[in-house]
This record gives structure tokens, sequence and C-alpha cells, in this order.
């Protein structure tokens, strides 16, 4: 997997899964992409897919944001320093994304083990 430094982050890690090959490190949070994706991606990339701006990436492969469960410490600092918003925005940015047929809310992960698996 290839790492790209993003941006300085305290926490351990988030992942992302679909058809992608590179793994983005944020210090301790990293956003792992299936090694099958050999899409170019960046953080304006991952950002998108994280706020349901975007369903594939670059290449056309899917995309499925999974996130760690709500109150978990690295999914308020992956929030708050990389999507710049706190829980609650998100919650509510969610919540009307669903309630219109917009986007469908990432999938949650109740562990770290559960977000690598």
């Amino acid at each position: 997997m290839k790492i790209i430094q993003l941006k300085n982050v305290l926490a351990t890690s988030l992942l992302l899964v679909g058809l992608g090959s590179i793994q983005l490190s944020f210090a301790e949070i990293s956003i792992i992409v299936n090694p099958g994706n050999s899409s170019n991606t960046d953080a304006k990339v991952m950002k998108r897919i994280f706020l349901g701006k975007a369903k594939t990436f670059s290449g056309g492969g899917s995309a499925i944001p999974i996130e760690l469960a709500e109150g978990s410490a690295v999914r308020t600092t992956f929030n708050g320093d990389f999507l710049g918003k706190t829980d609650a925005q998100m919650k509510s940015y969610w919540g009307r994304l669903v309630f219109t047929g917009k986007a469908t809310a990432p999938v949650q992960a109740s562990s770290d083990d559960e977000m690598i698996k």
C-alpha cells in the first residue's frame, strides 16, 4: 500500500472500503482503501466521499465510507480535524442527506478491529 501524508491528527484509524489501493495517513489516523483500486486518491477526494458528495473513485470504482460508532474519540477527531465539523454537525448533516434520499450514511463499525476487517 502507498502511504501519503496529508495532515497531522491525533487518533488511531478510519477506513474506507471500495475498490482502492492507497492508504492515506493522518499521523495516527489512516484512511485505508481496498488494494484493488488503481485510482489516484487525495484528501479532497476522501472528504467528498466521507461527506456523501462522491460515491465513486476517479477510476469509477465504488467507495463505501466506514466510520467508528458515535462517541468514539477517533471519530470526533476525524470529523473535527479532517472534515471540519463537530459530531453534532455531522449527525445533522447526514440526517438531512438520508431523509432527502440524496445519500446513504457511512457504515458504522463498533470497534477498530471491525474497521480493519
